[in-house]
């Protein structure tokens, strides 16, 4: 068994090699024992990182309910795991679907052939590295900021334990536990996120690659600009103008399909989102004296305002390259075709017109205007929260 996945996008090859060494993307072809092994594999890992910590997170909330410093120091974590949880549950379930729609593009993006065209694939490769590079480096300053700033036998996380973790060995157990399934969810959860981008920037590349092919549909043919296309050369126009069709039909597929497979839990996100920026900013605030936590919380801030923003620039950028196919049609030798291929390559502009989106649960379309919508909701939640606490 390869652990390695390979893909033309080096951020899908890590994020899917990432989740199936935790045990979220199961190898093909497992059956029998081994497929119950690894699914077992699965669950352990997930009450590992997850699971447990949802429990006790939920017993501490119901143990300080009413006093609001202490309650906002459990939701972040809470509302995190809660996204987390359902954002694992989602890759799980619809892995088959998933991996569709990453093949299916994969054999495109792997297939190209002009080097105008490798341009482009190199281009959003490059582009979802360097968004992966910042989200993990955001993410480990957050984490290492959190597992070194607790106090004397005070644990690095909030948490209800049935024992007394004040005390030798458990003190150090426990400890070992939080940090080390802090660290490894965390990240499992860019991973996760990165997936998810980069899938939509995928997506924007083969609309890219589906404008590069109509603006180029006569660029080796001998055309002469004097006169009207011959019937052969009108022939490989229309052959080469059918394969954009169908692989802009293809892509648009695979976009109804992320759309299925992901709008729900990216809705679930942004509203954990909304609310965890928030009480972020509200513990933000109320920090003071430990400046390794106050670090720690002001990158974990940032962590979360890049996570809604990964989703809502690929959102937005894929709608504005599939609204720039109709533009490539001009610099096809149009004016030169018959009635009957202008009026086909008229079809398609009209059609590229309407624009291909993403939406978060079908409330809000994937946008810089949602994220901006968004950021202004936590401010305006983390205004209240300050009222709050000082009428108190």
């Amino acid at each position: 068994m390869k652990l390695w996945i390979r893909n033309a996008n080096f951020t899908i090859s890590l994020s899917l090699t990432l989740l199936r060494c935790l045990g979220f993307w199961s190898p093909d072809g497992l059956a029998g024992n081994k497929r119950l092994l690894y699914n077992c594999y699965s669950f352990v890992f997930f009450m590992f990182l997850l699971g447990i910590y949802i429990l006790i997170q939920v017993v501490d909330m119901i143990k300080i309910w009413g006093d609001l410093p202490l309650m906002t120091g459990t939701a972040f974590l809470l509302f995190t795991n809660f996204a987390h949880a359902t954002k694992v549950i989602n890759i799980v379930i619809r892995k088959n679907r998933i991996q569709r729609v990453i093949q299916q593009a994969n054999a495109v993006l792997m297939g190209v052939q002009s080097e105008e065209a490798r341009r482009i694939v190199k281009s959003c490769d490059f582009e979802t590295s360097i968004q992966l590079c910042l989200y993990f480096l955001l993410t480990f300053v957050t984490t290492v900021g959190w597992a070194t700033s607790a106090e004397k036998h005070q644990l690095p996380l909030r948490a209800w334990y049935p024992y007394d973790t004040s005390k030798s060995p458990a003190y150090e157990l426990t400890y070992i536990h939080q940090v080390a399934a802090l660290l490894i969810a965390a990240y499992i959860n860019v991973a996760k996120d990165s997936l998810v981008s980069s899938l939509i920037a995928q997506c924007r590349c083969r609309l890219r690659l589906v404008g590069l092919a109509l603006a180029s549909l006569g660029q080796d043919l001998k055309i002469d600009y004097q006169s009207q296309l011959s019937p052969a050369q009108e022939n490989i126009l229309n052959l080469r103008l059918k394969t954009c069709v169908l692989e802009h039909q293809t892509v648009l597929a695979a976009v109804t399909e992320l759309q299925a497979c992901f709008s729900k839990p990216t809705f679930a996100q942004f509203t954990v989102s909304l609310i965890i920026i928030c009480v972020t900013a509200f513990q933000l605030v109320s920090q003071t004296g430990n400046l390794v936590r106050l670090l720690s919380m002001g990158t974990y801030l940032m962590n979360m305002i890049f996570q809604v923003f990964i989703y809502c620039y690929q959102g937005n950028k894929l709608s504005v390259e599939s609204s720039e196919i109709a533009g490539s049609v001009y610099f096809s030798p149009w004016y030169l075709g018959s009635v009957k291929l202008r009026r086909a390559l008229l079809i398609v502009m009209v059609r590229s017109r309407r624009v291909a989106k993403l939406t978060a649960g079908g409330f809000t379309t994937l946008s810089l205007a949602s994220f901006m919508a968004i950021i202004k909701a936590s401010y305006s939640l983390f205004t209240l929260l300050q009222q709050v606490k000082q009428k108190k």
